[in-house]
């Protein structure tokens, strides 16, 4: 009941005319009835009346008040893809990253996105009409859940690992984590092997249950570009996801691993982008991936 009149003030900010005229009115009134309250008992509970409600109009008001300064936010603009750019200009010029600004994709280029999870990092690469991928910039992830290895089950608490990919139909420019975009899990590999598991996403907030989170600041760049590939045409935005850089070093570390048969299927795309720097062609094959 409260919560619908508060709602209503916030909508019809207008209507806190109405406890302000109760208020004047009532005060008017005892003051008008005060003289009589010695001689006239009913004069006197009138009073008690007229004071209470003073006090429901003030309340009333003060309450109304809070409800529309805590919940009447001015709306930011999304990120737009100029601002996006340049913005990351100014910053890695001000950090001594960069003496000039970077090259960003243009209108027309691909997005391709690799994420890291012991690094905890996300790389965007572009590919420019059919030139080889080139590396554009490194976000650092903020959070992921339930360590290495790859996501199985509905609440179990693992962000994925495997080969996945968002297109416009999967952003979510209005999500409560700031801004987001699904990635597409469960994959046909996942579903395959009877793996479960929805709206695994990555956005910002930098909170994850089974998501991959970034600060807004990270995910509004990140969203800029892929929001802006997808306008532009690129019908996917293939997101790849890796335990670690699948170095010969990083699979003799971890060669012990329950994990390590299907990072060994996730390897070849990994070198393939490594030493040509170009997208592998990925299937499915008998609840295995095959990579070409």
């Amino acid at each position: 009941m409260t919560e619908a009149i508060m709602s209503t003030l916030l909508n019809k900010p207008q209507l806190m005319i109405i406890p302000i005229i109760l208020i004047v009115t009532s005060i008017y009134l005892i003051v008008s009835t005060l003289p009589h309250t010695n001689k006239d008992p009913k004069s006197a509970v009138f009073v008690k009346i007229l004071t209470i409600c003073i006090i429901a109009g003030l309340v009333t008001i003060t309450a109304g008040s809070v409800f529309f300064f805590q919940n009447h936010h001015v709306a930011k603009p999304k990120p737009t893809l100029n601002s996006t750019i340049l913005a990351t200009n100014e910053h890695n010029n001000a950090s001594g990253q960069s003496s000039t600004p970077i090259k960003p994709p243009v209108r027309g280029d691909k997005i391709y996105l690799r994420l890291f999870k012991q690094e905890g990092i996300l790389e965007m690469w572009y590919q420019h009409k059919n030139q080889r991928y080139q590396l554009y910039k490194i976000w650092k992830i903020c959070t992921y859940s339930g360590g290495l290895g790859p996501k199985k089950a509905e609440g179990d608490g693992k962000s994925p690992e495997g080969f996945y990919a968002t297109e416009k139909n999967l952003l979510k420019p209005n999500s409560n984590y700031h801004l987001a975009f699904n990635i597409g899990y469960p994959n046909a590999y996942d579903r395959a092997n009877g793996y479960t598991g929805s709206y695994i996403m990555i956005h910002g907030k930098c909170v994850s249950i089974g998501c991959y989170a970034m600060n807004d600041k990270n995910i509004e760049q990140i969203y800029a570009f892929v929001s802006g590939a997808l306008d532009n045409g690129q019908k996917q935005i293939p997101i790849h996801i890796f335990p670690f850089k699948m170095t010969q070093a990083n699979m003799k570390k971890y060669q012990h691993s329950t994990y390590l048969p299907f990072w060994q299927e996730l390897k070849p795309a990994y070198d393939i982008f490594q030493s040509q720097k170009r997208l592998p062609s990925i299937t499915v094959n008998n609840q295995h991936y095959v990579i070409k």
